[in-house]
């Protein structure tokens, strides 16, 4: 059994070999079905790529989704937010990736909430919620601040920031797509270059120097202008914004919950289990906490057929 998770941007495969991450823009018509050949079934799949704006509604994005992945593995099956596994194409099947994660941990960490910290989004899942947790969309869960629409590489710095402090005075951004946060993360020695697994917004080089290039940029200056402590306050006052806001979703979460606890999952674990005085799921799974719902969604697979 293998676990499959298709995002918008990323393609996650989890086997008996290990974790495979696939760069995969279906926006950009990404060959979903010839990344998967690799990889023998049968299978179990969730998604959330049926967003991307390729696809004029989610239905039409599932229906391909789930044609892609048959032509190749033709017995896959798709776990839906309804918590079923299907083998057609259904509504359910939107954005079903976090509640197959939730699914897998709640009943060791009933008393925790997840945050699953990914290159694009944030979720925050509180474990013993999980009946009442079934069946939301993601526009439910941005309004239940469950989904937190930002992430550790894909995210446009301008989106978090309206402007930023240099040299005592506060200086209005430039919206453009200048800097994504991969920049202000890899500058700040949160993630390695071998991390930035995204396309940089210029399409230029990964690193730290270019990131500081592109940093300097959002508020439309050079580095020789700002210099290299001027474009590291933009990435500090990203981060802190960023952290904040993400921050403030996971209290929210375990004051509605009674959660004692934080379990983190994602590029991002480390750095916010230090932040919010989590622990990672690393110990347990290993790196597959870097593809948290293509690996829960194979055991959940697994525990209902007996394999496991």
């Amino acid at each position: 059994m293998i676990g499959i998770d298709i995002g918008g941007a990323n393609l996650k495969v989890v086997d008996d070999a290990g974790v495979h991450i696939h760069y995969c823009p279906l926006w950009q018509g990404a060959p979903l079905a010839d990344l998967l050949k690799p990889y023998a079934g049968p299978a179990a799949v969730v998604m959330s790529g049926e967003l991307a704006d390729c696809f004029e509604s989610k239905m039409e994005g599932i229906r391909w989704i789930v044609g892609a992945v048959r032509e190749v593995i033709p017995d896959a099956v798709f776990y839906g937010t309804d918590a079923a596994f299907h083998t057609r194409p259904v509504p359910e099947l939107a954005a079903a990736n976090w509640l197959a994660s939730a699914d897998y941990l709640r009943r060791e960490y009933a008393d925790a909430v997840l945050l699953d910290v990914g290159s694009t989004t944030a979720d925050i899942i509180p474990l013993s919620c999980f009946e009442d947790l079934k069946g939301l969309t993601d526009t439910r869960r941005l309004q239940e601040q469950f989904l937190v629409y930002t992430g550790m590489l894909r995210t446009n710095v301008a989106t978090l920031l309206s402007s930023v402090t240099l040299d005592g005075i506060a200086t209005p951004v430039s919206t453009e797509y200048f800097a994504a946060s991969a920049d202000a993360h890899l500058v700040l020695g949160h993630i390695a270059p071998e991390d930035y697994t995204s396309p940089a917004p210029d399409s230029g080089e990964k690193t730290v120097d270019a990131a500081l290039r592109r940093l300097a940029r959002v508020v439309c200056a050079d580095l020789g202008e700002i210099g290299r402590e001027g474009a590291l306050e933009v990435a500090r006052q990203f981060w802190e914004v960023q952290r904040t806001l993400i921050a403030r979703a996971v209290e929210h979460a375990r004051s509605r919950s009674g959660a004692c606890r934080v379990i983190t999952a994602g590029i991002g674990a480390n750095l916010f289990a230090r932040e919010l005085g989590g622990v990672t799921l690393d110990g347990e799974i290993g790196e597959a906490a870097d593809a948290l719902p293509a690996y829960a969604v194979r055991e959940v697979a697994l525990r209902r057929t007996g394999g496991r």
